[in-house]
């Protein structure tokens, strides 16, 4: 996808007595005590050494998930770097995944390369993988952000999460959220859209200009990679058809979807080969879809299969990092070349953060051709609650940790114009059929 990228705020120098930002963060411990924390910020990012957040110590089961006041806060250490006051974030099945381990030793090594073969060396950890927040500070090379900026990022997995005041990143990771936005909205959807681009565009070989008419199919369409995937494909002129339970129905037809099949009533398999055959499958199921999906695509055409759902990890935690990887390689290369003998391309598709993607993804929510889907909301006190719910599965949206009070009017104010209507009626549109926030 051609990204392209906003105009460059230029940043201005600070006096050493640099203005100081007023922070207010709404906290509460798991024992619901709840303070106010006011702090001032220099641009010289001489910080505090300590913040809230929620981390753990250890890998298991909502257990270990600990709020503290006293984790280590970030500052601006590169001329790159963008340190972002935190106002929501939101969770996914990979913060799940992490918390129990998953990844543990290749993002381990990713964080620091001499830990190999150390046990215990990445603690704490701090989860959260979205972001919609405010820039405090810049570093020196910094040309697209200025203290002040509302801002929103997919955050690394090898990097501290956004259950937190504040998150450290770099400027190629960022974006300016978008307008029409508040944070708690915005936080919803930078993780799907940077696995949903990967994936589409990065794998599956799709793009606004090559789009018009083709036919894709996606598995599992009603958690958040599936609902941003039906809507950017929709604004890119594909034909849709997904796959989800009839209680989710409402929600994807009102986001776009042309054609639905509910896995439950029936087998999925025989009635999708019932249809037209597809040019790109996005799997975000995995298991036994693979065995009937690969046969949906038209033969010999360019068609692609993308999976979300890979061992590569899985193998590598249980393998080590030599062999798991090799023996990925290599069962990724067997499954490669057994389908392009039958004449279309199997790939895996991998969430890959990207600032200058989500620009692109800003102007389409600002257009309304992207709205996003919240389907449930929670204080920073409440964050194990809010784990709860994503591990129970069956996902219709995103679930959204509020971490700063929002003031009334974020998103566009009265200086920087009206947006259109459009959005509004959109969102009130789907709101009707699916019963959600959107």
């Amino acid at each position: 996808m051609g990204s392209v990228k906003v105009t460059a705020c230029c940043r201005q120098l600070f006096l050493p007595h640099a203005r100081a930002l007023a922070l207010t963060t709404k906290m509460a411990s798991s024992g619901n005590i709840i303070c106010s924390l006011r702090r001032n910020l220099s641009s010289s990012s001489r910080l505090r050494s300590s913040m809230p957040a929620w981390v753990i110590d250890e890998y298991g089961n909502n257990g270990v998930l600990r709020f503290t006041e006293d984790a280590t806060a970030p500052s601006v250490n590169s001329a790159s770097e963008v340190l972002i006051q935190v106002h929501a974030a939101s969770l996914n099945p990979l913060d799940i995944s992490m918390r129990r381990g998953y990844g543990s030793n290749l993002l381990k090594l990713r964080r620091d390369p001499v830990s190999l073969g150390q046990n215990g060396g990445e603690f704490p950890i701090i989860l959260g993988r979205d972001v919609s927040g405010v820039v405090l500070d810049c570093g020196s090379g910094v040309t697209h952000f200025k203290p002040g900026d509302e801002v929103w990022a997919a955050i690394p997995p090898w990097k501290q999460g956004s259950l937190a005041e504040m998150v450290n990143l770099t400027e190629y990771e960022v974006s300016h959220k978008p307008r029409s936005l508040s944070h708690r909205e915005a936080a919803s959807i930078p993780y799907v859209a940077a696995t949903a681009l990967s994936a589409l565009v990065n794998a599956g070989g799709l793009c606004r200009d090559n789009c018009t008419n083709k036919r894709v199919l996606i598995t599992g369409a009603s958690g958040g990679v599936g609902t941003f995937s039906i809507q950017l494909l929709k604004a890119w002129g594909a034909h849709v058809t997904v796959t989800c339970s009839h209680n989710a129905e409402g929600l994807v037809r009102g986001l776009g979807a042309d054609e639905v099949v509910d896995y439950t009533a029936g087998d999925v398999a025989t009635e999708l080969g019932l249809m037209e055959k597809f040019d790109v499958i996005l799997d975000n199921v995995g298991g036994d879809s693979e065995q009937w999906a690969l046969g949906l695509l038209k033969s010999w055409s360019g068609a692609k299969y993308v999976t979300l759902v890979t061992p590569f990890l899985l193998n590598i935690d249980s393998m080590g990092l030599l062999e798991g990887a090799v023996h990925s390689g290599l069962n990724l290369h067997q499954k490669a070349i057994t389908n392009m003998c039958n004449g279309v391309f199997y790939r895996w598709g991998f969430y890959a953060p990207d600032g200058p993607a989500l620009d692109e993804v800003s102007q389409l929510v600002d257009a309304g051709k992207i709205l996003p889907v919240v389907e449930d909301t929670f204080l920073f006190s409440q964050v194990p609650l809010a784990f709860q719910k994503v591990e129970r599965g069956h996902a219709r949206g995103k679930t959204v940790v509020t971490v700063a009070q929002e003031e009334e009017g974020t998103g566009v104010t009265e200086e920087e114009g009206e947006t259109s209507d459009t959005p509004e009626q959109v969102r009130e549109e789907v709101r009707s059929k699916s019963g959600l926030t959107v």
